[in-house]
């Protein structure tokens, strides 16, 4: 039997490659929400979440980026042993490429203080601050060497959500040090992630700082959250599904892909864990019907992929047979921030728990 931590390396890599051939990219500055959702403190919250009906989407409330430090300057060499547990020093951080299937990276690079020596982008990371920045991902999430060379980056942050790897030991082979954090992503992780991306930068206090805002931000939002979420058996039974109807992709994720601790904070029951439901599998009839969730989170690309819950009905008809199908009880959230796991998950949370538990301020 696979340990939990080499399900979650799996779950991982899994997950790019379902996204890599399944998802269309979003042009720079279109990959997040507009930042127009309410906070969880100010919306009513329903008397009865599982007795809704009707679908929802998650919008964060504020896409703009905080930097814990303006121009910080960095203790340089910094020699780290990355996640691939390769020793790598780092004398030059003044051309900063980071990429990775979410924009994480890029976005915790800049929140660290370092965001103007950032060179290029990948597709995930759309935020206004990094639109005007060269693409270096190709046909959605394909590594261009062509393009990363061009841009002389002096160090580069990545994980192994993106490919092909070649690309990346190419740029080792010309002296570009190449830092490979933590590909999987939860919200337990999220602190450490942003930990190992300022150590190699030579920031380490900023990441410090930075982690601890990220800690204490998503504590104070699970708290907000267990507040207003039912408790014992009123619990909302909660499955992730992973779609893409123009590929015939459907996923079921469960434990140790990050939508259990996702679903977890946010106040629910992992329906996919509870039925022995491991990393992500091919979506069956049986599985559903047995998880029977009360609600469906999904990614927005996704759920307009099948056109829409009516067509997510039509093409999952065992959904019909759920108390989620049958309420409608369908919530989205843009594919770049649902699973994204970095500095702003706290946030990332408070939209969802606002189109969970109070949909109507989520309009």
């Amino acid at each position: 039997m696979p340990s939990r931590r080499l399900l979650a390396v799996l779950s991982s890599t899994a997950l790019a490659a379902l996204i890599l051939v399944g998802a269309c990219a979003p042009d720079a500055g279109t990959s997040g929400s507009a930042g127009s959702g309410a906070h969880l403190a100010e919306v009513e919250p329903l008397d009865d979440p599982g007795s809704y009906v009707g679908p929802s989407t998650a919008v964060l409330t504020d896409t703009a980026l905080h930097p814990v430090a303006t121009d910080p300057t960095p203790q340089l060499p910094a020699t780290v042993t990355d996640a691939q547990g390769t020793e790598i020093t780092v004398h030059d951080v003044s051309r900063i490429l980071a990429v990775d299937l979410y924009g994480t990276a890029a976005r915790a690079v800049y929140e660290l203080g370092l965001g103007d020596n950032l060179v290029g982008r990948d597709t995930s990371s759309g935020f206004p601050e990094v639109a005007d920045l060269p693409l270096v991902t190709a046909n959605g999430h394909e590594l261009n060497g062509e393009a990363i060379l061009g841009l002389a980056p002096s160090v580069i942050i990545t994980d192994t959500s993106l490919g092909p790897w070649d690309v990346m030991l190419q740029m080792r082979d010309a002296g570009i040090p190449v830092i490979v954090i933590d590909s999987h992503r939860s919200l337990e992780t999220a602190p450490a992630l942003i930990q190992q991306i300022a150590d190699a930068l030579g920031v380490s206090e900023q990441g410090e700082e930075l982690a601890q805002r990220t800690q204490e931000s998503i504590e104070a939002m699970v708290a907000q959250i267990a507040a207003i979420a039912p408790e014992g058996d009123d619990k909302l039974r909660i499955a992730f599904l992973y779609v893409r109807g123009q590929s015939g992709i459907y996923y079921m994720f469960g434990t140790g892909s990050g939508t259990d601790s996702l679903i977890g904070a946010l106040g629910g029951t992992d329906v996919a864990t509870e039925i022995g439901w491991e990393g992500m599998q091919p979506l069956t009839d049986e599985g559903l019907v047995a998880a029977a969730p009360d609600l469906v989170l999904m990614m927005t690309k996704g759920l307009e992929s099948v056109d829409g819950v009516a067509g997510l009905l039509e093409r999952v008809p065992a959904l019909g047979l759920t108390p989620a199908g049958q309420n409608q009880r369908i919530v989205d959230m843009s594919d770049y921030e649902i699973l994204s796991f970095g500095s702003n998950s706290a946030d990332v949370l408070e939209a969802l728990a606002v189109a969970i538990y109070a949909p109507q301020g989520a309009e």
